[in-house]
């Protein structure tokens, strides 16, 4: 079986389409895979509830009880790790987890570590991507689900989707139609990831 580690810092709406999706097509059955484990670094983090509700193990890692970026990396590796499985690497998801994290961590998960970005990268990396496009004048936006490496927003592209940027979108309207598309091709991109 392969063990899924999802990591928020909130709602965790992308965690609970990811949770969903797995239930509903049979991930365990199909695919040898079941998302083991969802980790935040906030303890007051909505998505814990929704994983507790659905049977999934949760931890909690509060970043600010460490003195640098790298003790909470090293932590949140050993905590992930627990459930890695000789031959089965886990597989690292990031939805909605609010940290930048170090290339130390990132090198230790090549090829294992996913994220979801509200644009089409390789336009609009980091934040404000929604309010930055419609400034920008841009008539159509995105979503990229992606590798991760140690350069923000940088990796190889899994999977994206267009969505329109209507006239007199604001910044939160264009965010929940994007939303949208991200709880669509963020478990299709990890289920075709577990297929490899």
């Amino acid at each position: 079986m392969k063990n899924i580690a999802i990591l928020i810092s909130g709602s965790g709406s992308n965690m609970a389409a990811i949770v969903k999706t797995a239930q509903r097509d049979a991930w365990a059955e199909k695919l040898g895979a079941r998302v083991a484990v969802v980790i935040s670094n906030k303890a007051d983090a909505k998505g814990l509830i929704f994983a507790r509700d659905h049977g999934i193990a949760t931890e909690v890692l509060d970043h600010k009880a460490f003195a640098s970026r790298e003790d909470f990396d090293t932590a949140l590796a050993e905590l992930i790790d627990r459930f890695d499985r000789p031959g089965e690497p886990v597989l690292v998801v990031l939805a909605g987890f609010m940290r930048i994290l170090t290339p130390g961590f990132v090198s230790r998960y090549t090829g294992r570590l996913v994220n979801i970005h509200p644009s089409l990268l390789p336009a609009f990396t980091g934040l404000h991507t929604h309010q930055r496009a419609i400034d920008a004048g841009c008539q159509f936006v995105g979503v990229t689900v992606h590798q991760v490496t140690a350069e923000l927003d940088n990796g190889l592209i899994l999977a994206q989707a267009v969505v329109p940027l209507l006239p007199g979108d604001t910044a939160d309207a264009l965010a929940a139609r994007v939303l949208t598309q991200e709880h669509v091709i963020y478990p299709r991109a990890i289920a075709e990831l577990l297929l490899k």
